[in-house]
């Protein structure tokens, strides 16, 4: 199905006027981080938005009263033109309760050059008394029409405004679109910070669609691009730096809140691209993100970033680093890995080979004379392993549950499941990915009793 073009709204508005809250309330879900730490927003955000049955994309931008010196404020006023250059309409918002400021006005006087339409939000109007005063000569900004007054925490005057955005639309043209689902894959990307998560993604997307910088935690909020390559479309999620959770203690709810939906966002991940800087050692942090990856169904690819920095390679320096993290992340001894840079460009673009190979592996369906002569053959090489019974068990079978990742029943004979030793599961993964050649899919495969079976 083609993707259509959806309306674009961008908001916009100095540091602190309420963009990320409204954003969240009109895709119905908290996708952007909300705090009253400056900057909290620094990459552009999307959702999409439904109301009277039909659908528009809201763009979430940061504040953009910045510094133009600081480096991320110049790439966070970047990303803010780059969403207003996209949109259809523009909301300018501003702050009731402490506007209008210098810094409004010079925002209007932008925004009133521009050939789109801007309607101006006057925010945290909670009480009567706040929405009348839009009508006060001082908030007619630059010429620009007078505010509608909202209160995005409590959600009053949100549906009117949205009809005046719809009605704007319609006047130019450009129609809401009907709701539709988009099968597109998801792609996590996850790492510990400043090892180049952003400046990956900037170079599959072939263009800076994020901040990249190399000052650590540059990242705050999971954020997704959807692209489309040879009919194929991938969602691309660009997720926070994790570390330590008691250095994510100390830095206080900001940073938390981040790694947090980090973290659901690769438990809803199709595949996760794992990045490692290949110039420092691998250490706690990434133990701790492989840990984490292995309760998820998540297929993964292993990126080791920054490959073109590395000195003195040989032909064997890539076996040998594969080997290196095998032996501190046993867990991906089954992932795929890349070396790549992201500076150069380096294989990056091979990353969509990867993400198909895992993916097919992912969603292989056995069929049972397959899996018959597997369990026989792996069976008879390694007998069951006893566990807590006076025995090992005899294996009646193994069948194929699920996909997404590959998911088995094993059934023994016996009256409980802990009669075979876990090892002996662990043995059936490994010798199940040799055997059928898979790679970079977690497989699942759960102990069943035959009585249990025939209830």
């Amino acid at each position: 199905m083609e993707i259509k073009k959806i309306p674009t709204i961008a908001l916009v508005g100095r540091t602190n006027v309420g963009k990320s809250t409204l954003f969240n309330r009109l895709i119905e879900q908290p996708k952007a981080l909300v705090s009253k730490v400056h900057g909290t927003t620094r990459d552009r955000n999307e959702g999409e938005c439904l109301w009277r049955g039909k659908q528009i994309r809201i763009v979430d931008t940061g504040g953009i009263d910045v510094d133009p010196n600081d480096e991320i404020d110049a790439k966070t006023l970047s990303q803010a033109m780059q969403g207003i250059e996209k949109a259809d309409v523009i909301l300018f918002l501003l702050d009731m309760k402490s506007g209008p400021l210098p810094q409004d006005h010079d925002i209007a006087k932008m925004l009133r050059d521009l050939d789109k339409p801007v309607l101006v939000i006057a925010n945290k109007t909670e009480r009567a008394s706040e929405r009348n005063r839009v009508l006060e000569p001082q908030w007619r900004l630059e010429g620009l029409p007078s505010p509608f007054p909202i209160s995005s925490i409590r959600g009053t005057g949100v549906g009117d405004m949205l009809d005046l955005i719809y009605d704007t639309l319609n006047d130019l043209g450009v129609s809401p679109v009907e709701p539709y689902e988009i099968d597109a894959l998801k792609i996590a990307v996850i790492g510990k910070p400043n090892v180049g998560k952003s400046s990956i993604l900037n170079e599959i997307m072939g263009e800076e669609r994020f901040i990249t910088s190399p000052i650590a935690h540059t990242t705050r909020e999971p954020n997704d691009t959807l692209i489309e390559i040879d009919d194929k479309k991938y969602l691309f999620i660009d997720t926070a730096g994790m570390r330590k959770r008691s250095k994510v203690k100390r830095t206080g709810g900001l940073e938390a809140q981040a790694v947090r939906r980090s973290e659901k966002m690769v438990q809803k991940a199709d595949i996760t691209l794992f990045v490692i800087d290949a110039n420092e050692p691998i250490g706690t942090q990434e133990r701790t993100l492989a840990g984490f990856l292995k309760k998820s169904d998540s297929g993964i690819i292993a990126m080791v970033n920054k490959w073109d920095l590395v000195k003195d390679k040989t032909t064997g320096t890539m076996n040998q680093y594969r080997d290196y993290i095998a032996a501190h992340l046993p867990f991906l001894k089954w992932a795929p890995v890349m070396f790549v840079s992201a500076l150069t460009g380096q294989r990056i673009k091979n990353v969509f080979e990867w993400i198909e190979k895992v993916e097919k592996h992912r969603t292989r369906q056995f069929s049972e004379e397959e899996l018959s002569d597997f369990i026989q053959l792996a069976a008879y090489k390694h007998k069951p392993t006893k566990g807590k019974g006076p025995k090992p068990p005899k294996i009646l079978g193994l069948t194929q549950t699920s996909t997404k990742p590959p998911t088995f029943d094993l059934t023994i004979k016996a009256k409980r499941t802990d009669v075979l030793h876990p090892s002996y599961v662990s043995y059936l993964q490994n010798r199940m990915r040799e055997h059928f050649g898979l790679i970079g899919t977690p497989i699942h495969i759960h102990v069943r009793t035959a009585s249990s079976v025939s209830k």
